[in-house]
């Protein structure tokens, strides 16, 4: 495949082939020399070798949320690197609403047992809203802890009115990251305007909630660094890609999120990479966005290829199907195509679990003598903002609301898991089942307990089943029942990639095929259905939210 000459008493080696040189944009015939983990030497050689590997740095995520692949960090190392991936930006915001500070530990120490350069931040907006009850908090003096035990940034401000207003913890936490000296993300989507360059004046320099290219432009214009976001959930690739020409230094990309079943099936870093080559980019532009300006933005000890770097590359095929041969972090050989490279590892669940059963007494919903009307959260497929539909149920007054197929219409409940509490009850609508239930404690921000539904028996089923796996995602209907357990915070498992797609494709089908769903990631979907800064009609643990007046709303009015 590819010519390595090694020496394991003094840990060198060396590697030929075609080296693309992304740093002076210039492609040659040489030989890198490694030696303890770093690059010694790359030496040109004028004779070149017919179909010679393509030698090139490692691919670096600018902005991903490691839970969202369910998946812990070593095994999402696991999943990565024969992606040729060598580095991720991660903000650890998912498990930090559920543990809190220990569980942005876990990550951290999680991580170092993978071969994977992981850079985590400190998520700076946990809860991310007080209209819900999260697990924990991430006040100002665990900014600073965790800053002290290796943090690399200060992870998305999604509270942009606080910036704008002056909000005094907000201030303070942007405070401690600038003296010292560490970069500050952004999400403002939709931001423009004055507020948009108070925002970015405060010290925030990266966004990846960008759209539209308008959007891009404006934050470029003020200094701000755009993540080209191509994840599972958000995809602004085919929006925004041709600011990878116009404006090459000022981008970056990433996934934000990630599911096993995309990683394995078109790749991470590297499929944005092949569909920027069929576009007709080059591969020195794309590599800017792909590698080099994560790598200086963020200050990261990541190699570049030149000498003296880490040896921190990978080794392709060709510059058109980019297939990946080989990753080297640190000058280790992580991954070789045809062989077993993962990481073997122990790691104990870490979690917080404390919800009560439901019962199908508490489902029950009942129009009011003079309140006929029915808020119900309307989904619009592939997108976080739904709207409010106003529905009038054929029923008399007073009378119990029950779901209406022929409408799509069905139930959406939500229970605090940190706590014994009610479950909260509204109506969803666009969802399509038929039959059955399917829940989750994937619930962003705060990662309640949510369950979607035809029927209060079903409901409760996928309840119990939740509750007793102390988290996961399920499905059932009659007598069937599909399960992904998830024991780390509710939200990730230590299983592998392949295993957990395989669990979650087949929870997808059943959902989709034999339970009707119409959506195209139906536990996606839900997932966002309680993320309460989302317009315009949310649902938590505390009530039904109406996200355009920022407060709560009756479910019967």
């Amino acid at each position: 495949m590819f010519h390595v000459e090694q020496n394991f008493r003094n840990m060198s080696f060396a590697i030929r082939g075609n080296i693309v040189d992304v740093n002076i944009r210039e492609l040659y015939f040489g030989e890198l020399t490694i030696k303890d983990g770093k690059i010694k030497n790359i030496s040109r050689i004028s004779e070149g070798v017919v179909n010679a590997p393509f030698l090139l740095p490692g691919l670096v995520d600018s902005h991903v949320h490691i839970e969202s692949s369910m998946l812990i960090p070593v095994e999402f190392s696991n999943a990565v690197v024969p992606h040729g991936t060598v580095a991720v930006v991660t903000d650890p915001h998912e498990i930090a609403n559920v543990l809190g500070i220990r569980g942005v530990q876990f990550m951290m120490e999680n991580a170092k047992k993978a071969p994977l350069k992981c850079f985590f931040g400190v998520p700076s907006c946990v809860p991310a809203t007080e209209f819900e009850t999260a697990g924990a908090s991430i006040d100002t003096n665990d900014v600073k802890k965790l800053f002290d035990e290796g943090a690399y940034f200060l992870s998305e401000m999604m509270n942009f009115p606080g910036v704008i207003h002056g909000d005094s913890k907000v201030i303070e936490k942007l405070k401690i990251a600038k003296e010292r000296g560490k970069v500050i993300d952004g999400h403002a989507p939709g931001l423009m305007g004055s507020d948009l360059e108070k925002y970015i004046k405060a010290g925030i320099s990266t966004d990846h909630e960008c759209s539209t290219v308008e959007e891009a432009l404006a934050r470029i214009g003020h200094g701000m660094k755009i993540q080209i976001r191509e994840g599972s959930a958000a995809r602004n690739f085919e929006q925004l890609h041709s600011l990878i020409k116009t404006h090459s230094n000022d981008v970056m990309v990433c996934t934000d999120d990630s599911h096993p079943d995309e990683i394995i099936k078109f790749g991470h870093i590297d499929k944005i990479i092949r569909r920027g080559l069929k576009k007709g980019y080059s591969i020195f532009d794309l590599y800017k966005a792909a590698c080099i300006n994560t790598v200086n933005h963020y200050n990261l000890p990541v190699g570049l290829l030149r000498k003296g770097d880490f040896a921190d590359f990978i080794v392709v095929d060709n510059l058109i199907d980019f297939n990946i041969s080989a990753t080297y972090i640190n000058g280790n050989c992580v991954f070789e195509q045809g062989k077993d490279n993962r990481t073997e590892h122990n790691s104990e669940p870490v979690n917080a679990f404390n919800a009560s059963s439901v019962k199908v007494e508490q489902l029950k919903v009942f129009l009011g003598k003079d309140k006929n009307n029915v808020r119900v959260i309307e989904v619009l497929d592939g997108e976080l903002f739904t709207k409010q539909y106003n529905w009038c149920p054929k029923t008399p007054p007073t009378s119990e609301v029950k779901a209406s197929l022929e409408e799509d219409i069905i139930k959406i409940v939500v229970l605090n898991r940190y706590k014994s509490a009610s479950p909260v009850v509204g109506f969803v609508k666009n969802f399509g089942l038929k039959k059955g239930a399917i829940g989750g404690t994937i619930a962003h921000d705060s990662h309640n307990i949510i369950v979607i539904g035809v029927d209060d028996a079903s409901i409760v089923k996928v309840f119990e089943h939740l509750i007793e796996m102390r988290g996961g995602i399920c499905a059932a209907f009659d007598s069937n029942m599909e399960k992904l357990p998830l024991p780390f915070a509710g939200l990730m498992t230590n299983e592998s990639a392949e295993i957990v797609a395989e669990k979650y494709k087949n929870l997808n089908k059943m959902v989709v095929s034999e339970m009707g769903c119409k959506l195209k990631s139906p536990f996606m979907t839900m997932s966002f259905m309680s993320l309460l800064v989302i317009p315009e009609l949310k649902i938590g643990d505390k009530g039904l939210f109406d996200v355009n007046q920022f407060k709560f709303v009756d479910v019967i009015f």
